[in-house]
């Protein structure tokens, strides 16, 4: 068994995966997005990470795991490096961190409302506008781009833009 001069812990793994952006919202990490739902290390800094993906079609999904895998290649004594992808654990919106939801914005989406639980139409038809905090929106479609956006359109700027639906 070789000697590892550098040995990993979860905390620093999370870390360094918050470089890899979702690849359809880019400014957006996996961590903030709240998909790294378990990582596990060995004291060979073997390491194992799960991903639970925001739908079960998610097109994106296999590209994360190269992504995780080779962003954790890269790290100094790093050992074997697995993803495996898991519905054990259900995502929600609610596992959105602040800064996750900072970085939807920052994109022109509208975060979800947090602790919603539920989906109503009317959850929808009060999303305020990411580019100037309006409540004057309308919803125009609750079905988006992909099936967690939703269609809006600002009454006050006139814009319109996507929500990213609470679920």
């Amino acid at each position: 068994m070789a000697k590892v001069d550098t040995l990993y812990n979860e905390s620093d793994i999370r870390n360094f995966l918050k470089e890899v952006k979702d690849p359809e919202i880019p400014p957006i990490s996996i961590v903030d997005l709240g998909i790294v739902t378990k990582i596990s290390v060995t004291d060979q800094n073997d390491v194992h990470v799960t991903l639970t993906p925001t739908f079960a079609g998610c097109p994106a999904l296999k590209i994360m795991e190269d992504l995780v895998i080779e962003r954790l290649q890269k790290l100094d004594d790093i050992g074997e490096v697995t993803v495996n992808t898991s519905f054990e654990t259900t995502w929600t919106t609610d596992m959105i961190s602040e800064d996750g939801r900072k970085a939807l914005l920052q994109h022109g989406l509208a975060p979800p409302k947090q602790n919603v639980g539920y989906m109503e139409l009317d959850v929808l038809s009060d999303t305020p506008c990411p580019y100037c905090s309006s409540r004057n929106t309308m919803l125009k479609s609750p079905f988006g781009p992909t099936l967690c956006r939703s269609l809006h359109y600002c009454n006050n700027c006139k814009q319109a833009f996507e929500g990213f639906k609470p679920v």
